[in-house]
């Protein structure tokens, strides 16, 4: 029994029964972020920075919404998918001093699933790029009360 104080002439009891179940989701969208996103702790002290990082996990939250989404026929989670698609790879092939180019090769079956669920086509070639990514998480430490 689900207890409201709509009026019985503005709702129907469906409807009532969709929107608690909603509540599931509304829950698992809040433990994503807290846990998987990490949005807490908050490490700012300006108000501007704690904005920016929330909608910085926002974003993050509703791209991983959309992954599930997409693969969601896979049986597979985010994280699994990510896992599966951290196999790419990128050649470098150079074959003279000034003449280097990047190739991508192609991609194993399960990740080219994973990237056709989301309409994604790799290129093949890419110009040589010198930027660096690195992708380690840092934290900080808390400060240590006297």
């Amino acid at each position: 029994m689900i207890k409201t104080d709509l009026p019985k002439a503005d709702t129907s009891a469906q409807n009532i029964h969709d929107r608690y179940k909603d509540l599931a989701m509304v829950e698992s969208a809040f433990r994503t972020v807290k846990s998987d996103l990490d949005i807490r702790p908050v490490y700012v002290r300006k108000e501007a920075n704690t904005r920016g990082h929330v909608l910085v996990v926002m974003l993050a939250y509703m791209i991983v919404r959309e992954l599930d989404k997409a693969w969601s026929r896979f049986y597979l989670k985010v994280e699994e998918g990510l896992r599966s698609l951290s196999n790419l790879t990128l050649l470098e092939i150079s074959y003279d001093a000034e003449k280097t180019f990047q190739e991508i090769p192609e991609p194993q079956d399960q990740n080219k699933r994973l990237l056709d669920a989301l309409n994604i086509n790799l290129p093949k070639i890419l110009p040589k790029n010198s930027v660096r990514v690195v992708t380690k998480k840092s934290r900080r430490k808390s400060a240590t009360r006297q």
